[in-house]
């Protein structure tokens, strides 16, 4: 029987072993320690035997392979067992008369040099469990299997037919897609050009090119305005005459029978809310909701939410926007993975005499805020004076438009930035499902977060059973998600929590958690202190208009 191999330095330091019968730990440890003891210098031998034990060995160059079995084993046996173990270490070249055998290190085989290049104690540790898992081809429950070298080396690498050809038909269908993807992009490019031709839109008037304001000067930066100004085009120097706009506007859209059409089934969906009304389903309003998935719900809140500020404010002939979002990401464990501030602060003239003038901000902004000013703003005077006016003062502001005239950005990692912070704690409850404790807490107290909201996913077909809970919740059965809605969290109302438990939950079914809501305060402090007209210095009576919302914010 079989009781262990080894690989060992000749000093005695074990660097690898594998037992293959029931074996103490102790007991292991002091066979291997016993081992050079009995070596006799200066003599070659094939085994050392004991009262209980034989040693069965071979030389590789600093190192021993080394076999520990029964006195009761058949040494030939053994031999040959130790000859093959040998060879999964290490295989011999053949040396010139007269010279000593080199041994290269091969986990398997000579034919797989990409495991180990050299036989030493850093390359037989570093390649351990392949090493092992030859071994335990080579031997099972103390006895020899009948195997060789190239069975071995099937057995280790697992090699899978079903696998490959798995992969390989996975390869075919990417490329198929990816065909079918650059297919489509060209006929939509080739259709988009065809109706350029027929009289599609105009790109005429006051572009990101000729130096004027317009929402495409700003980017991808979320806050849609119109396209372009006209009436003004003269007065900022953009060149184009309201006739050609008007008459780009009038110009008959183009047809075609291949076109997508928008809003095209909204019968179908008319008719399959009313017959879900007439089944008994309560129906809400349908809203745009920004998102999809398990944030659907805590997008569409936010979105009424947003709206529903927006239109409380009324609005002087001098009116400024500012709108903060966030996208934050947090690990369920703590730790920030995300934290993005961005925010675009928007100016609208509806009145012609107060196209000339000055914006004073209040430099009193969270630290680390990445400003940037609209190309036609005067850099100098908002480094110097934190005040936003025009490079050439002489010539108004576009009229009835939202120009955006101030941008920034915010990243962080610190978890002291993070506005509100979640705390889900689903425990096992020992019956095969798991108690939850959720609770929320304010940090940045100077904040009024309005119509919060926190989506919980649950398990499919699962109630929940909630215990204790703060604000309200509502159980969406279709969408599998426990909604929890705190109207108001601000310094007086800081902190909350929810209990509740799910059968045949694990921890895991409950995440992520998508929150959203929004704020009349902005996150990163920019705001106004006055507007003042350009000559007379006068001050000028003006609406201001703050939001801050979510974009994206989860715990995963």
């Amino acid at each position: 029987v079989l009781i262990a191999a080894a690989v060992c330095t000749k000093n005695g330091k074990v660097i690898l072993s594998r037992q293959f019968v029931e074996m103490t730990k102790a007991r292991i440890e002091g066979l291997l320690a016993a081992f050079p003891k009995l070596m006799t210098a200066g003599k070659q031998h094939t085994y050392v035997e004991t009262d209980s034990v034989r040693y069965v060995y071979q030389p590789m160059e600093k190192l021993y392979m080394l076999l520990i079995t029964t006195k009761a084993s058949n040494i030939l046996e053994d031999l040959e067992t130790l000859r093959l173990f040998s060879k999964v270490v290490g295989t011999t070249d053949t040396p010139p008369p007269g010279a000593k055998p080199k041994l290269i290190l091969s986990p398997v085989s000579p034919q797989i040099p990409e495991y180990s290049h050299s036989l030493d104690e850093k390359e037989i540790v570093e390649n351990a469990f392949n090493l092992i898992f030859a071994f335990d081809e080579i031997v099972a429950l103390g006895y020899r299997e009948s195997v060789n070298l190239a069975q071995i080396k099937t057995f280790v690498e697992m090699d899978s037919h079903e696998e490959k050809v798995y992969q390989a038909v996975r390869q075919t269908q990417e490329r198929e897609a990816r065909q079918k993807m650059r297919e489509k992009a060209k006929e939509l490019q080739r259709q988009r050009m065809e109706a350029s031709k027929r009289g599609g839109p105009s790109s005429m008037g006051m572009g990101g090119r000729s130096g004027g304001f317009s929402s495409d000067s700003f980017g991808s930066s979320g806050v849609s305005s119109s396209s372009s100004i006209s009436g003004t085009g003269s007065n900022i120097g953009m060149g184009a005459s309201i006739e050609v706009d008007t008459k780009a506007k009038a110009a008959p859209k183009p047809t075609t029978r291949n076109a997508l059409k928008l809003g095209g089934k909204s019968k179908d969906v008319d008719s399959f809310v009313d017959q879900l009304k007439s089944e008994g389903e309560k129906i809400a309003n349908l809203t745009p909701a920004a998102g999809s998935g398990g944030s659907g719900s805590a997008s569409s809140a936010s979105a009424a939410a947003k709206a529903a500020i927006s239109a409380d404010i009324h609005r002087e002939s001098v009116h400024l926007k500012i709108e903060d979002k966030l996208v934050v990401r947090l690990g369920r464990d703590g730790g920030v993975q995300q934290f993005e501030n961005s925010g675009l602060l928007t100016l609208r003239i509806a009145d012609e005499a107060y196209g000339r003038i000055l914006l004073k901000l209040s430099p009193n902004h969270v630290q680390g805020l990445q400003l940037q000013t609209h190309p036609n703003v005067d850099k100098e005077l908002f480094k110097s004076r934190t005040m936003i006016g025009l490079k050439n003062l002489g010539k108004p502001f576009p009229l009835n438009t939202d120009v955006g005239v101030l941008k920034w950005r915010f990243v962080s990692q610190d978890e002291s930035a993070i506005p509100l912070t979640i705390n889900c704690w689903p425990s096992d409850n020992g019956e095969g499902g798991c108690d939850v404790n959720i609770e929320y807490e304010l940090e940045a107290q100077q904040l009024e977060l309005q119509d919060v909201a926190i989506v919980i996913p649950l398990p499919m077909n699962v109630q929940p059973s909630v215990a204790e809970y703060d604000g309200t919740y509502n159980y969406d059965a279709r969408k599998h998600v426990l909604q929890w809605h705190i109207p108001i969290i601000d310094a007086a109302n800081k902190s909350g929590s929810m209990e509740f438990s799910c059968n045949a939950s694990i921890p895991g079914d409950f995440f992520p958690l998508q929150v959203s809501f929004v704020s009349k305060t902005p996150y990163a402090g920019v705001s106004a202190q006055d507007v003042i007209q350009v000559d007379s210095e006068t001050p000028v009576k003006y609406s201001n208009e703050s939001i801050l919302f979510v974009e994206k914010y989860e715990i995963v």
